[in-house]
């Protein structure tokens, strides 16, 4: 009889989910996935809204990427205006608060979520493997995330109005500048967050390099990377086109206008899961799936346009003799180079006389159907809205970073329970941390990720006071 495994919920990360492996007679994994146990249907939630709302509604998925939401659905909505040719002020205003958005993010993950594995070790009593025992045994680096994710929440804040929820972008443009009073307490406090962020790369480095020969086939797999890169091929998080690559660095596509991304990619839908399972159109289902994030994005780009961050890039790409880098772990590596280019692209905004500006919003021909996309830190982000006469949504499509790792993640419990959990006489916690462990290296958020479209069961039950079932509906 088959021996079911069931992981619920699984912790230190966004959202809930749960993973489910199934064993044989001979306690060899027959099955491992990982379950997506929300649902939250935002597409549709949006329509009949009036478009301009949309960036500040759509933010509500999530409570720890909401600028990512915010600034694809304004992008999109600047099409939508024909005001997709920002004003330099409004331009650089949102690059400061997605920077800031990237590197709280990318401080939360790492120092809070995926550091107690790290510092303690995959078999570390559970009592202590957690942020609280991080604090008690590493108290100076938990201060420092605490502080570099506080700096970059603060930049938001004063971008976008909230440290949460803002509402900085509006259609063609922004609805603020940063004054120099604004500006000043962060000039001040720069220096120090480089310094931490200089610290986060070489911890992730040489974590990475230390455990190479444990780590190197940890939920390890050849896969495709998707990311937007600029037109020099250089690292881009706002603006760029698509481009993906094979697991052997060979392009797949590149350059693709981000209007046009349905005639490059697809997505599947299977029944026991919510989120849906992206590819590419031209490989089909089943190899055409791809990784998004920091290491994809690392492994697409051809160069980083700050020094620092290039420097770490090409140390990063020499593990691999400049082919791409296909270790799951090395994702905490490559989140920190992106966390290192965030502080570094923060101290040159801050410094630009242009966030001072004055000419805050644009507008242009007006259109019915466009796609805003742009790298949220968990990977690339897609929203697609068409819109009628009256203003209102009427279709929605949102393709979200964890959405197109939900592949891979799954790949990656797969591997790591038939190496570690088959035909072991005794599964342990720890055991079981190490699907996490696997799951934790993609930083998925969850609740972004829960929208699958399709035919869903309904069933509606009404229950008298003492628990009893009066009646019940059920709908396919």
């Amino acid at each position: 009889m088959d021996k079911r495994i069931v992981i619920e919920p699984v912790t230190r990360v966004e959202g809930h989910g749960k993973v489910t492996i199934l064993l044989d007679e001979e306690s060899r994994v027959k099955q491992a996935r990982l379950h997506i146990v929300e649902f939250r249907g935002f597409e549709r939630f949006i329509q009949g809204r009036p478009f301009w709302e949309v960036p500040v509604l759509v933010q509500r998925l999530c409570g720890i990427c909401p600028v990512s939401h915010h600034l694809a659905a304004a992008k999109a909505v600047d099409w939508i205006v024909g005001g997709e040719k920002l004003t330099p002020t409004a331009l650089k205003m949102r690059l400061l608060m997605h920077h800031g958005q990237m590197l709280q993010s990318h401080a939360l993950h790492f120092f809070y979520l995926c550091s107690p594995d790290l510092l303690f070790g995959f078999d570390a009593d559970v009592r202590e493997r957690n942020v609280i025992g991080v604090a008690a045994k590493y108290p100076e680096l938990a201060k420092q995330g605490i502080l570099l994710r506080k700096f970059g929440q603060e930049i938001i804040e004063a971008t976008s109005g909230k440290k949460i929820h803002g509402t900085g972008a509006i259609p063609g443009g922004i609805n603020k500048n940063l004054s120099i009073s604004e500006r000043d307490p962060f000039l001040k406090d720069i220096d120090q967050i480089l310094e931490w962020a200089r610290s986060a790369v070489k911890i992730a480095k040489d974590y990475t390099l230390d455990h190479l020969d444990e780590l190197g086939d940890f939920g390890s797999f050849d896969s495709n990377h998707l990311s937007i890169v600029r037109k020099d091929g250089a690292y881009e998080i706002y603006d760029g086109l698509l481009r993906a690559r094979d697991s052997t660095g060979e392009i797949i596509f590149d350059q693709v206008d981000n209007q046009k991304y349905h005639e490059y990619l697809a997505e599947e839908v299977r029944s026991w899961s919510y989120l849906k399972f992206p590819f590419i159109s031209s490989i089909g289902p089943e190899d055409g799936w791809y990784r998004v994030g920091p290491l994809a994005r690392v492994n697409n780009c051809d160069f980083f346009d700050t020094e620092e961050a290039e420097l770490a890039r090409k140390e990063f790409k020499s593990l691999t003799n400049d082919k791409p880098n296909n270790i799951t772990m090395a994702y905490h590596w490559a989140r920190m180079i992106e966390l290192l280019h965030s502080a570094e692209k923060i101290h040159q905004l801050l410094n630009d006389s242009d966030l001072q500006g004055e000419d805050l919003v644009v507008k242009g021909d007006r259109r019915d159907e466009a796609v805003g996309i742009i790298e949220a830190p968990r990977g690339t982000l897609f929203h697609h809205y068409k819109v009628n006469d009256d203003d209102q949504v009427i279709m929605a499509n949102l393709i979200v970073s964890t959405t197109s790792n939900n592949e891979p993640m799954n790949r990656a419990v797969r591997k790591v329970a038939e190496d570690h959990i088959s035909g072991v006489p005794e599964i342990t916690e720890g055991l079981l941390n190490r699907v996490e462990v696997a799951i934790r290296a993609y930083d998925p958020c969850l609740s972004c990720a829960t929208h699958a479209l399709g035919q869903m069961p309904l069933m509606v039950e009404l229950v008298a006071h003492d628990g009893t079932v009066l009646d019940k509906k059920y709908k396919e």
